[in-house]
């Protein structure tokens, strides 16, 4: 983290990052001698590295000139031309008449791509399949391109429609050194946002790596290029000869958010390498000396819902990230309780793999992707977990850029019912994670001195299970909208347990065996009695937001994440039986109205509580016996204590 923080305005970005004289007078406050600018905001502002250049602040990137010239669709374009890099033919010029661009469109023939000349993440970019089409598509690019970037200029390029995205990192000092990194396959994408990338590409020949190797090169030397720079081909892979089936496409004038992959397989820092060069200092390295090591995968982990591919926004109740290794990265800035507002980009994290081989890089982000955990708002992690275990993607045969838009339908989450035994989990977990509240509850209250590990031994929870509960209810919505009705009920001492489901009038029962994993209150671990699999599940419940998450580790299901919605329970519609009742807030007990083993009908007041001035009656959600009474009159309670556990009456 950084050792000093300066405020530099309001959340939103142009209050703040996008305000160039209040960066500059924040490094001048601190007495920095050079500025990052990062990924986005001004990193590609040729007006930003300028002012940073009248301050005496080393701008770490490339000069104005190259900024400028690559900034521009239409200008690198021409100047790439005079370099014998190769480009999708299309027009780049400056007329801009409806009437001129409508007969280039013609001339390069249907389909085409309108895209805007400033433009960048797929904004002011539209795909013309006829002439019928081309001004409304226009008026739509012009537009969005106009409010994007402040310019509607827009060049047109012949749409390539079964097309691979490789792009090459390039490295130049001040001194007219320039190397390639080699390159990264972007080509999964949605909606022309990279989702996976990974280096180095797939089924690369070493022939076509150095000749679209030294093609990036040429580009940043036609330039100018100092620093960090990213070169994007575009492959025709219905073109099959190597020598002359890419194009350039553009060059990102900063560092990409996807170089880690390319730093896992050159073993180099490219952010020490981009300070070194800013510093005066020659490459690290020279072509010869770059060698690539096994194989990176990169996926961006968004707070998003796959679904609508909007982005999520809300506060992160639950983080559990994959443990990190030399091979397992987690890049991110959120934590615990970190909120993803609406002012930035809705990324978490980037999640990057190294492994010897590509096969074992996939194995490898799998699992870290079932070991990822975020509860709070919805993501994108299922989503990217069916995509890397897709056969199609593992084999990567004829992978291309519409990957996602042919596969879509199988990658997103399952809208039919949530499994019975998935849900028996879920229930199970929850009423488990309940009693260990309240045991720890009742052992701090009692000054026992191991309340930091309330279970000493896996047992412990068990060996009065029946005081805590004789059956616990929940109601849920599940994924499809059901209303399901689960009765959770302990079977013995011996951590067996009967689920009982009911949903739309269909009833079945549920046989587990059920532990609580004494490090971690959320894991559960599981073996049904009609199989005698373990699987060990994480259970966590979203208080918030009454809901409850279940991170699945078995292999049977298409998905390892299951979300169930439980609304507040209201004892009016509650249809099966609610033996706990707990403290809605701190309170005093005021009185005790009944004893242990009194019947009791549904409605009864039970105990009054006493907080902020007023009574709280509490009362029978059903009838019942009373098992236990927790409290006495005049003891505190905090909120979700566990007050009187009630014995269904059919049970005596």
């Amino acid at each position: 983290m950084a050792d000093e923080a300066v405020h530099i305005g309001g959340s939103e970005a142009v209050k703040s990052y996008l305000q160039p004289q209040k960066i500059i007078d924040a490094a001048l406050k601190t007495n920095a001698q050079a500025i990052h600018p990062g990924y986005g905001f001004l990193s590609e502002s040729s007006k930003f590295s300028d002012l940073c250049s009248i301050n005496n602040i080393e701008f770490i990137g490339p000069p104005v000139k190259a900024i400028e010239s690559m900034g521009s669709k239409s200008a690198s374009k021409e100047i790439m031309t005079e370099a014998k890099v190769p480009f999708v033919p299309g027009y780049h010029g400056e007329d801009q008449d409806v009437n001129l661009l409508k007969q280039e469109a013609e001339k390069i023939k249907y389909p085409v791509m309108i895209k805007a000349v400033m433009g960048g993440g797929g904004r002011g970019m539209r795909t013309c399949f006829s002439d019928k089409e081309f001004n409304g598509l226009l008026e739509s690019a012009k537009r969005e391109s106009a409010n994007a970037f402040n310019d509607d200029r827009v060049l047109l390029e012949r749409f390539i429609q079964r097309p691979r995205h490789i792009e090459v990192q390039v490295f130049a000092d001040k001194f007219g050194n320039c190397v390639y990194l080699f390159e990264r396959d972007c080509s999964i994408q949605r909606r022309n946002q990279k989702v996976v990338e990974e280096a180095p590409a797939p089924f690369m020949t070493e022939e076509r790596r150095k000749l679209m190797g030294e093609t990036a090169v040429n580009a940043a030397k036609a330039v100018g290029y100092v620093g960090a720079g990213t070169v994007e081909f575009i492959i025709d892979t219905d073109n099959e000869d190597e020598t002359s089936n890419f194009y350039f496409m553009e060059m990102n004038t900063r560092l990409q958010v996807e170089h880690p992959v390319t730093e896992l397989i050159t073993n180099q820092d490219l952010v020490e390498w981009q300070i070194l060069v800013a510093a005066g200092n020659e490459l690290p390295l020279a072509q010869n000396e770059l060698k690539i090591n096994g194989h990176s995968m990169e996926v961006r982990v968004y707070a998003e819902d796959p679904k609508t591919n909007l982005p999520g926004y809300g506060k992160i109740t639950h983080l559990k990230e994959p443990e990190k290794s030399s091979s397992v990265r987690v890049d991110t800035g959120v934590i615990e309780g970190s909120e993803i507002s609406t002012y930035y980009d809705s990324m978490i994290s980037k999640l990057i793999v190294w492994g010897p081989d590509r096969y074992s890089a996939i194995k490898k982000l799998s699992n870290a992707l079932i070991d990822y955990q975020i509860v709070g708002l919805p993501t994108n992690l299922s989503f990217l977990k069916k995509i890397i275990d897709n056969p199609e993607f593992i084999e990567f045969n004829e992978i291309t850029t519409n990957f996602i838009p042919e596969n879509l339908e199988s990658l997103l989450p399952a809208t039919d019912k949530t499994p019975d035994r998935l849900i028996a989990i879920g229930a199970v977990g929850r009423a488990l994670q309940e009693i260990k509240e309240v045991n720890l509850f009742n052992r701090r209250k009692n000054n026992d001195t191991d309340i930091n590990n309330p279970f000493t031994s896996n047992n412990t929870i068990f060996r009065n299970i029946n005081n805590f509960f004789s059956s616990r209810f929940f109601n849920i919505v599940d994924v499809n909208e059901d209303n399901v009705s689960i009765i959770v009920t302990p079977l013995d001492n011996k951590h067996n347990f009967n689920i009982s489901i009911k949903r739309n009038d269909e009833e079945t029962n549920v046989k587990l065996h059920a532990t609580i994993d004494p490090e971690n209150d959320n894991d559960i671990i599981t073996s049904f009695h009609d199989n005698s699999i373990k699987c060990t599940s994480s259970v966590v419940f979203d208080k918030e937001q009454n809901n409850l998450q279940i991170f699945y580790n078995g292999t049977e299901y298409s998905q390892n994440v299951f979300s169930l919605s439980i609304p507040p329970l209201n004892p009016e519609e509650s249809s099966g039986f609610s033996g706990d009742l707990f403290a809605d807030m701190p309170s005093e007990v005021q009185k005790i109205l009944v004893e242990e083993n009194q019947a009791v009908t549904k409605g009864d007041v039970l105990i009054i509580l006493y907080a902020m001035k007023t009574e709280l009656p509490v009362r029978a959600p059903s009838d019942g016996i009373i098992n236990k009474i927790f409290y006495k009159e005049k003891e505190t309670v905090n909120a979700g204590d566990l007050l009187i556990s009630l014995k269904n009456e059919d049970k005596e």
